[in-house]
């Protein structure tokens, strides 16, 4: 009987390309989409008849209601040994195996970088404005002697204070369960939220999305940052009131905001973030790498053959 794999949200078309998917077995028949749907009843039809899905991490939720819409589900992969958008218990309860990949983080510090450059030398609006015959129309911000809150410092955190440090940034940061031991052991200084959002130049954020983390910056906050500061969001959508960030960005109470992550993915078409001409925006690419594609695809693969032979890898448990 044929092994029915799907592949999820290959936005690229390129999940086939970066791993050798014969591994899986000479009996398995691999499908890969490359749109996103949102409509639960759609996802349940396309899936009906697979065994096996292998996701991205955190674009195609995988909620109970889902979960009891799949009775041939056998197998679920998913990129990263983390996934808040899978309900790990309703799958057990299921008897649905979940196995994970692993999940560089260097990436994402890239393309937070990469964001607070583009802002703080406004790179994306002087580029429009060469190509439309215009010279030097801005006056950007060095990063030297300016300050850099870092909101979460974790592995990824830490990385991106470390990047600031070379930039000769003040580094500061916050996070709830932050100790002032640890943020001397990376060189920066443990302040409160307040304070953050108060004293930095620029705010980045490294939190994991939770229901403690949802909404974890709020126009409250905002309404702290001075006129001239940044807000960059590499984390997930959900960790800031997105309403208030659109009002204080409308209304020009902080300069500007780096935005890699939203509370829809895809984003809309309509959304109000894309009218804004103080934003520099992309769409999730924080990971999306080929180095990390090079990295999630084979280990996926890999789980999938390793659950045939009855030994599942990087099993992830509720």
């Amino acid at each position: 009987m044929t092994l029915r794999i799907a592949v999820l949200d290959d936005y690229q078309r390129v999940a086939l390309q970066f791993a050798d998917w014969s591994q899986a077995g000479a009996d398995a028949e691999i499908v890969a989409f490359d749109d996103n749907l949102a409509d639960e009843g759609a996802v349940a039809a396309r899936l009906a008849d697979f065994d096996v899905v292998c996701i991205m991490r955190e674009r195609t939720p995988f909620r109970r209601a889902l979960v009891e819409r799949l009775p041939r589900l056998k197998l679920l992969v998913t990129t990263g040994m983390r996934n808040a958008a899978v309900d790990l218990a309703a799958l057990a309860e299921r008897g649905v195996t979940v196995c994970g990949t692993g999940a560089p983080g260097g990436p994402t510090a890239e393309l937070t970088w990469g964001l607070i450059l583009a802002l703080m030398r406004q790179i994306p609006r002087e580029d429009r404005a060469m190509r439309a015959g215009r010279w030097q129309e801005t006056i950007g911000q060095e990063t030297a002697g300016r300050t850099l809150g870092v909101l979460g410092l974790g592995r990824l955190g830490a990385k991106v204070a470390k990047i600031g440090q070379a930039f000769d940034m003040n580094v500061i940061a916050w996070s709830p369960n932050l100790t002032a031991e640890r943020a001397a052991e990376a060189g920066v200084r443990l302040v409160s939220k307040e304070a953050l959002f108060a004293e930095a130049d620029v705010v980045t954020i490294h939190v994991v999305l939770s229901p403690r983390s949802r909404g974890l910056v709020g126009a409250d906050d905002l309404a702290r940052m001075k006129p001239t500061a940044y807000l960059v969001n590499t984390a997930r959508g959900p960790i800031v009131d997105e309403a208030a960030l659109i009002d204080a960005l409308r209304q020009g109470r902080i300069a500007g905001a780096g935005i890699d992550v939203y509370g829809v993915e895809p984003i809309p078409a309509d959304h109000p973030l894309l009218a804004l001409d103080n934003t520099v925006l992309t769409p999730h690419l924080g990971y999306v790498t080929e180095g990390t594609y090079g990295q999630v695809y084979p280990e996926t693969v890999e789980a999938i053959a390793a659950w045939r032979a009855g030994k599942p890898i990087r099993v992830l448990t509720a």
